[in-house]
């Protein structure tokens, strides 16, 4: 039975390969007429270039060379589009966000690996969904979650004091910044405790499983991008897992035992929370959030919704994974990564550490209003996010024949000016995070160059006339329109709560390892030459006296 059943793939995937290449050549499109970089292999094209841990450089060199509408060869000459241009960007994820919808492969996977949250949902389902959490992440929420941001980061600063108390101490940053990442999201997004954040604390299972989880599917990437969506639809679950556990495949194993584990911490905190809130007040006001963590304001929110608009356990299931994953990974990345730049630029790691503990010397633990507006933490902070975005590309694909209107028009291989693109149905459409955040005609001839003043004086009419369409300070990287990340200024607060102990604090410097930034789908440090985990030693240094 299963060699008929293999055998049988194999045609059907051959047919398919047969047609996908018949039909590149026979079917052509305005994409055709775009300039872009030549295919490296009839297979993969240049996916594998776009798509890779080192692919920073590459990602330059063809925004320097073929501009802000790019032709991308993928599997067997298929057309992908590649695009920073600010009116295309505008329409994709804003007017025409409908129609450039999340990858079918996108949503297939974080239905797999989360359950059918924010990420794994499109359309009125999506909508719904973020119509029941925008409430939590208002700004009256977030400033009652100071106190608790304030409890977790002091526990980071004891942790680090203690290891530095003899002197300066290499520490592994990016294992601390991944610890308290997670436990922010845990005390202030589930009302649980994840970790006591001291320094012979075992990180919990949840936390290894979560940072593992980006590097193994970008190892599956292409897999996901062209077989996933397919793959899905074949049978029942229990049968689909009986060939996962079959296949002498790692990484796909590996998955599947990261997924586990997500599953099973987000039921065990769910049954926890929802046994609370069914006995009560008072059952509620013992557990670590009190009540006030954004899942228990979810679920109580959800018991008084209307029938239409209330979720079910999966769906609630599916947030808690979502956002917990979410939260820890990004928020960690950026934390390790401007922590990193601090460390080999010293002068404004000593000009924010004077700013910090001016502020802190007349307000001690700042409320909401006090922390956002110190201008250099935020131009810090702005300026990392601008340059160095946790995620680069995000894909989108038509959901049907579409124009898409440019800025500025493009020069086609046939000499031809174009100002908009015919696009046909179920095209995938790479957006260049970085592409935009760094474009030097909008931020200026030094746009690839990391500096904090920019923020500090009027920014380049340039950069407003764009009309870029991200939600935060004319950047993209949290994206804009319904599917911009519903948490970005819940991030934002516990990065500068963090910043603010840790360089109030502590000299972070570079130790003799060289850090190198991995391309993943959200981008992690590693040391170069090294083995290929995930770490960002540094040499830490007591420069304020912890009581």
């Amino acid at each position: 039975m299963l060699v008929v059943i293999l055998r049988t793939a194999a045609l059907c995937a051959v047919s398919w390969a047969l047609w996908r290449i018949l039909q590149s050549f026979v079917v052509k499109s305005a994409l055709d007429n775009l300039p872009g970089p030549p295919s490296l292999s009839l297979f993969k094209g240049v996916f594998p270039q776009v798509f890779n841990i080192n692919a920073w450089d590459f990602h330059k060199q063809i925004a320097e060379k073929y501009g802000s509408v790019i032709k991308i060869k993928a599997m067997l000459g298929e057309n992908q589009l590649y695009v920073f241009d600010p009116k295309a960007l505008h329409h994709i994820v804003v007017k025409d966000q409908y129609i450039y919808e999340e990858t079918s492969a996108f949503i297939e996977m974080n239905r797999l690996t989360f359950g059918p949250g924010l990420l794994g949902t499109l359309g009125d389902h999506h909508r719904k969904q973020r119509k029941m959490l925008n409430p939590v992440f208002s700004i009256a929420h977030m400033r009652e979650m100071i106190p608790t941001f304030y409890n977790v980061s002091y526990k980071l600063r004891d942790a680090f004091a203690h290891r530095a108390r003899n002197g300066p101490q290499e520490i592994d940053v990016l294992s601390w910044m991944t610890r308290t990442a997670l436990e922010l999201i845990g005390q202030s997004g589930l009302g649980y405790s994840f970790d006591p954040l001291t320094e012979d604390g075992v990180p919990h299972p949840y936390s290894v499983s979560a940072k593992q989880l980006v590097p193994v599917l970008f190892q599956l990437i292409f897999a996901r991008t062209y077989f996933l969506s397919t793959s899905v639809k074949i049978g029942t679950p229990r049968l689909r897992r009986f060939f996962v556990n079959l296949l002498p495949w790692k990484a796909l194993h590996e998955i599947r035992d990261i997924v586990d584990v997500l599953h099973n911490t987000s039921l065990e905190i769910f049954e926890s929370k929802k046994k609370a809130l069914e006995e009560g007040d008072e059952a509620v006001s013992k557990q670590i959030g009190q009540g006030k963590d954004i899942m228990s304001i979810l679920m109580r929110a959800n018991i008084d919704a209307s029938e239409e608009d209330r979720l079910s356990k999966e769906e609630i299931l599916g947030q808690m994974s979502t956002l917990t994953f979410a939260a820890m990974d990004t928020t960690s990345g950026a934390l390790s990564r401007i922590l990193h730049l601090l460390s080999t630029h010293p002068r404004v790691q000593d000009k924010l550490r004077e700013e910090i503990r001016e502020a802190r010397s007349k307000h001690g633990d700042m409320a909401y209003d006090e922390l956002v507006a110190l201008p250099y933490l935020d131009a810090v902070c702005r300026e990392t996010l601008r340059l160095y975005p946790p995620v680069s590309v995000v894909s989108r694909t038509t959901r049907q024949d579409i124009v898409l209107p440019l800025s500025n028009p493009v020069r086609g291989l046939d000499g031809r000016e174009m100002s908009e693109i015919p696009i046909p149905n179920n095209t995938n459409v790479i957006v260049s995070i970085i592409g935009s955040n760094r474009n030097p005609e909008i931020w200026g001839p030094d746009s690839y160059e990391w500096k904090p003043e920019r923020w500090l004086t009027p920014l380049p009419d340039t950069v407003a006339g764009a009309h870029l369409p991200g939600v935060y300070s004319h950047l993209m990287t949290f994206l804009g329109g319904g599917r911009a990340c519903i948490g970005f200024k819940f991030s934002q607060l516990e990065m500068k709560v963090v910043l603010l102990l840790l360089i109030e604090s502590f000299k972070f410097s570079p130790s003799a390892k060289e850090i190198f930034w991995q391309m993943n789908a959200i981008a992690t440090p590693t040391v170069k030459g090294g083995s290929s985990r995930s770490q960002m030693p540094m040499i830490v240094e007591l420069v304020k006296p912890v009581a």
